[in-house]
């Protein structure tokens, strides 16, 4: 089954037009990867699933899979997350 491209939504348009971080305007997930040893997600919805091979974080509109190894979810607060072990992909879906 294929998959229908994510389209943008008003805010994201209004980001774009008016040149201002999406991410900050419309609540879209911020990833920021530090080498392959940690992740650090802002704007998270929850965990979906964990363990220490993958986890599943809800973002809204995306689902974003980390996988690797000894994952582990050091700290976590209502819009922020850090996850930290060998992380060999980061998907969104």
């Amino acid at each position: 089954m294929d998959k229908k491209p994510r389209r943008a939504g008003l805010l994201e348009k209004t980001a774009e037009w008016f040149d201002l971080p999406a991410d900050a305007l419309a609540g879209l997930p911020r990833l920021e990867l530090v080498g392959d040893r940690e992740l650090r997600m802002e704007n998270h919805k929850g965990i979906l699933a964990y363990g220490a091979e993958e986890i599943h974080v809800s973002a809204g509109s995306f689902l974003v899979k980390i996988s690797g190894q000894g994952l582990e979810l050091r700290a976590m607060t209502g819009l922020e997350l850090l996850i930290t072990g060998k992380i060999e992909n980061i998907q969104l879906a």
